[in-house]
């Protein structure tokens, strides 16, 4: 007797449904979806969570120094033109005052850099394997602002093994178990399944 439900596909297509639909529940809180389905997804993301709170406190603070971009009042990096080989600026900007780039012989345009001293949260050993656990099941995710939908601009990644960490470990700290709940909402029209709605607790 097998111990999943083989949802009617392939091994690979199956994998690839229920990563896709873990990774949407634990972004969005909620999906809705066939019975079958939601109860394999409850099982791989109930595990994940679990994960994340037995994890959530395994991680030491370290300052780092990091290079950090130039930006101007439009958001935009600060390029200054240095020559090819001092390394001597020659000028501040890369663009004259109509907004044409500029040509200096043997210069080169570059950023400017910063270096900016930051806390970062450096996983312990076993919070960096439970990561990657996460990751070997969770998609990526990046975020599209509303108003530039379909625009690369303004795009962002998303972290969801930090926001397990971070946001559902310190949730679901006192539960032992049943952090998603399933709700029948009735019959699909079509193939008559059984819709539901599954979503965190």
């Amino acid at each position: 007797m097998a111990k999943y439900r083989k949802l009617g596909r392939t091994s690979s297509q199956r994998k690839a449904l229920l990563r896709n639909q873990v990774t949407n529940l634990l972004y969005h809180g909620r999906i809705i979806t066939t019975q079958a389905k939601a109860k394999e997804v409850q099982k791989i993301a109930e595990g994940l969570i679990a994960l994340a709170i037995k994890e959530k406190d395994n991680y030491e603070t370290v300052k780092v120094t990091a290079k950090v971009p130039r930006k101007d009042k439009d958001g935009k990096r600060v390029k200054q033109i240095v020559d090819k080989d001092t390394k001597a600026v020659l000028s501040e900007t890369h663009r004259d005052k109509d907004g044409k780039i500029l040509r200096i012989e043997n210069g080169v345009t570059v950023t400017v850099y910063d270096e900016v001293e930051k806390e970062i949260k450096k996983d312990l050993p076993s919070r960096l394997h439970a990561r990657r656990q996460m990751m070997k099941v969770l998609y990526p995710v990046t975020e599209v602002p509303e108003k530039n939908a379909g625009k690369k601009r303004n795009t962002k990644k998303v972290d969801l093994a930090a926001k397990m960490f971070d946001e559902y470990g310190p949730k679901y700290e006192g539960r032992h178990g049943g952090y998603t709940r399933i709700i029948k909402i009735g019959q699909r029209k079509g193939d008559a399944a059984m819709e539901v709605v599954l979503e965190l607790v």
